[in-house]
């Protein structure tokens, strides 16, 4: 007679009080991460660009200002100004659009374009900040950023990021980087490597469409997309210290063949700003004033 084979069923991988178990704890986790997530962002409905100035009601301690013009100078209209800065008596652009983005250093005063290097048509060119020597333009939904000696506009390199690019600018130590949202990115300035960030609000309630990024005196100044609104942002909290009225600066058949306001450059020497927009016709050497 031969030897009896021992035969086993096996178990099947989870049962049904094991698949119980695990959606309980699922559902625990899920739950934790939406209390983390609501812990962390500000509270409240997005504050809409037209909101802010049509009666948002500021926090106590938030400054409300308009725009003194000191001067107005000619501005290339066919710009679509995405990035700007100020530096040794020029200034630099960012230009976007597909299929005619460029980087540009321009003369503040006649508005003429001294050099120009055209972007790849298949970028959509965004915010321009300048660190030492070097002047990196974000693109918009390309992920990839351009890296371009001051002195020769040689391109020098490229760093790639996650999400979309809007404004860029660099505050001495760290560059600071917005990309639609009420977010704003700290990145290492030699890496590119992401180091932190802060969600903006304004009145407590998150500022979205950050644009246009210009950094000042440790305070981040912002471009709202959609409106004629610039917010002073502290980054340490992310809270708006200041709104800024800029709106009625072209005239009604100027602001027509346009589009919206954009772009900030901080002339140290003169403590003044110089904002234009997207195809604006003119430049505006201004002072925030109350």
């Amino acid at each position: 007679m031969g030897a009896r084979r021992e035969t086993t069923t096996a178990p099947p991988l989870l049962r049904q009080r094991d698949w119980g178990l695990l959606l309980l704890v699922t559902t625990v986790f899920l739950v934790g991460l939406g209390v983390v997530w609501a812990w962390r962002r500000p509270s409240g409905a997005p504050v809409a660009p037209r909101e802010l100035l049509a009666g948002a009601a500021p926090v106590e301690g938030m400054e409300r200002l308009k725009v003194q013009v000191v001067s107005t100078r000619p501005h290339d209209p066919g710009a679509y100004t995405q990035g700007l800065l100020l530096h040794g008596g020029s200034l630099y652009e960012s230009a976007g659009l597909y299929g005619v983005s460029s980087l540009r250093e321009v003369d503040p005063r006649s508005g003429a374009v001294k050099r120009r290097v055209a972007v790849p048509q298949q970028y959509f060119a965004e915010g321009l900040a300048l660190v030492g020597d070097r002047l990196i333009q974000l693109t918009w939904q390309e992920k990839v950023a351009f890296v371009y000696d001051l002195a020769t506009f040689e391109k020098k390199g490229e760093f790639h990021y996650d999400g979309e690019g809007w404004g860029l600018c660099y505050d001495g130590r760290r560059l600071v980087m917005s990309d639609g949202s009420d977010r704003l990115t700290f990145r290492d300035s030699k890496t590119f490597a992401p180091t932190g960030s802060v969600n903006v609000t304004f009145s407590g309630r998150p500022a979205f469409q950050l644009n246009e990024l210009e950094c000042v005196d440790g305070m981040v100044y912002a471009n709202v997309w959609g409106s004629d609104a610039i917010l002073r942002i502290d980054p340490g909290t992310g809270r708006t210290a200041a709104l800024i009225d800029a709106s009625g600066l072209l005239t009604p058949d100027e602001a027509a063949r346009a589009e919206v306001l954009n772009g900030i450059a901080w002339d140290p020497a003169k403590k003044t700003f110089l904002i234009t927009g997207k195809n604006w016709p003119k430049l505006f050497e201004v002072r925030f004033v109350k």
